[in-house]
């Protein structure tokens, strides 16, 4: 079984099924194949022992040791690019990155794309040399604890659905490249659900 894992993975395998069906459940809801706006966030997730640590770092903001894994989503909640970097990587390195995953991955049919305050102006300048026009979501400052945003939210939502995956509770992937193929197939399993009108028993009721 690794050893398909691995070929996909290396082959790209992995990501051709989950861009496919990708742009079947999109189609079924009415929409383009690829979108016109994206979301995108990292969120620090703690390492497993047996993880290399020189592939690994701490969020000291988060106080969180591991890795970042970092997503471009659209409205539906689907991905479109991954990014996994140490988790002391400051959140404009996934900002810098995803753009360009996302312009890979999706073609030139996003335009716009919608970040929080953690990020700064470079991931804006980035975003303009690929055409994509990249807003920073500013929080109601009359607001305390965890607020939904407009449109934002939607890239939470994926990061609690992924957390229904065991494997992706924390970051057991020696290889950030693993890691990122791990995230495209619990959205491929989420996505084959939703074009099947079916549910996936999660291990949380295990």
């Amino acid at each position: 079984m690794k050893y398909y894992f691995c070929k996909w993975r290396d082959e790209g395998t992995g990501q051709t099924i989950h861009d496919l069906l990708r742009w079947q459940v999109r189609e079924s809801r009415g929409h383009k194949a690829d979108p016109s706006l994206v979301v995108l966030d990292p969120q620090s997730l703690h390492a497993a022992v047996g993880v290399p640590a020189g592939a690994t770092g701490r969020d000291a903001a988060r106080k969180v040791p591991g890795r970042r894994r970092g997503l471009a989503v659209d409205v539906l909640g689907l991905v479109i690019a991954v990014v996994v970097l140490a988790a002391s990587t400051h959140d404009n390195t996934a900002g810098i990155m995803l753009p360009d995953q996302v312009a890979e991955h999706a073609g030139d049919s996003v335009r716009k794309a919608l970040v929080d305050q953690g990020f700064k102006n470079q991931v804006v300048l980035d975003g303009a040399n690929l055409d994509i026009d990249v807003e920073v979501v500013d929080r109601n400052p009359g607001t305390s604890g965890f607020v939904p945003q407009p449109k934002r939210w939607v890239v939470e939502q994926v990061n609690g659905i992924m957390m229904l995956h065991r494997r992706l509770v924390r970051d057991y992937e020696h290889r950030p490249a693993s890691a990122e193929s791990r995230a495209y197939w619990a959205i491929s399993d989420r996505m084959a659900r939703m074009l099947t009108a079916t549910s996936t028993p999660t291990w949380r009721g295990a």
